[in-house]
């Protein structure tokens, strides 16, 4: 089976929790080819129905747009320049379409190296979590110059319900999620100290939770993780995001505000919390886990009452 011509090729290097249903989103409307370094990732995208190539460089063959779903900015740089890179596979005109949050600090040379070869770096940053992924239901934040914007839009507005231009040139877009994620993080780790307080305080959780929803103490992270957070003590929740994907994205913000000579001590404090559950064993649990720092077991196991329970 070989790319049909009719239909443009992207290849999706990455088939993990996010790449695997972006690329079975997008092989709906594009000729897709796939790859990833583990062999069971890649036979799980068999199973699924997207072609798999033997070799990154094989891949990006004939590729007019190169999706990268990968971790970091470690992983960016092996997959582009690297020994078995794919940058001098791609022809010119071709474009490179970041969707991983790494920070600021290489794009601007990626974007250069990229440049030499005529290919273009798309910096495109998401947010959603697997299931939205495969129902085209991300929010991304987007910086590219217009051209290639323009050739990589087609591909972003199958997996986006949000899509956000927030500059002209790649790093935009890291800048524009370095901001979110300093407020997805303190808002995760501040869901988990006020639940786990109002354990402390003998409170009913669900009730607890249900009456912060409804005021003005709510936030999209307190609804998402607080139900997880109090089902995470008695069973194993979905790992829906790492809780060591904060580590990662509190480091990159720490970074981003010491060169911007800005303090940023709330967002500080979160890192800290999440770094003690990577230590704790918990970096590949769900994100929710974070409480479990804070309070490792709950107060009580009796089951919650209809209203507040007297505290000890």
């Amino acid at each position: 089976m070989t790319p049909d011509a009719a239909r443009p090729h992207v290849a999706v290097l990455g088939l993990g929790a996010m790449g695997l249903p972006m690329a079975s989103r997008l092989a709906g409307a594009f000729t897709i080819t796939g790859y990833d370094p583990l062999p069971a990732s890649r036979e799980k995208a068999e199973q699924t129905g997207i072609r798999c190539a033997a070799s990154a460089t094989g891949a990006v063959a004939d590729a007019g747009i190169v999706l990268l779903a990968v971790r970091d900015a470690a992983q960016v740089e092996s997959v582009l320049f690297g020994e078995h890179g794919v940058a001098a596979a791609l022809a010119p005109g071709a474009v490179v379409l970041m969707t991983s949050t790494v920070g600021l600090d290489a794009v601007a040379s990626w974007t250069a190296r990229l440049t030499e070869q005529g290919v273009a770096l798309v910096d495109a940053p998401l947010s959603g979590g697997p299931v939205r992924a495969g129902d085209g239901d991300l929010l991304i934040v987007v910086g590219a110059e217009p051209r290639a914007l323009d050739t990589a839009r087609p591909v972003l507005e199958r997996l986006a319900s949000t899509l956000t231009v927030v500059g002209t040139k790649a790093g935009d877009g890291q800048a524009m999620k370095t901001v979110n994620q300093l407020l997805c993080g303190v808002h995760i780790a501040a869901a988990a100290e006020a639940l786990a307080l109002a354990d402390a305080l003998g409170l009913d959780r669900r009730q607890t939770l249900a009456a912060l929803e409804a005021g003005a103490a709510s936030s999209f992270m307190l609804s998402n993780r607080g139900p997880r957070m109090l089902e995470g003590y008695d069973d194993d929740v979905a790992v829906l995001s790492r809780l060591d994907i904060f580590v990662k994205d509190l480091g990159i913000v720490g970074n981003a505000s010491r060169a911007a000579g800005l303090a940023a001590p709330v967002a500080a404090a979160a890192e800290q919390l999440f770094l003690l559950g990577q230590v704790q064993g918990l970096g590949t649990a769900d994100d929710s886990a974070v409480i479990k720092v804070i309070a490792p077991r709950r107060r009580t196991t009796e089951e919650d009452t209809d209203g507040p329970q007297t505290p000890r």
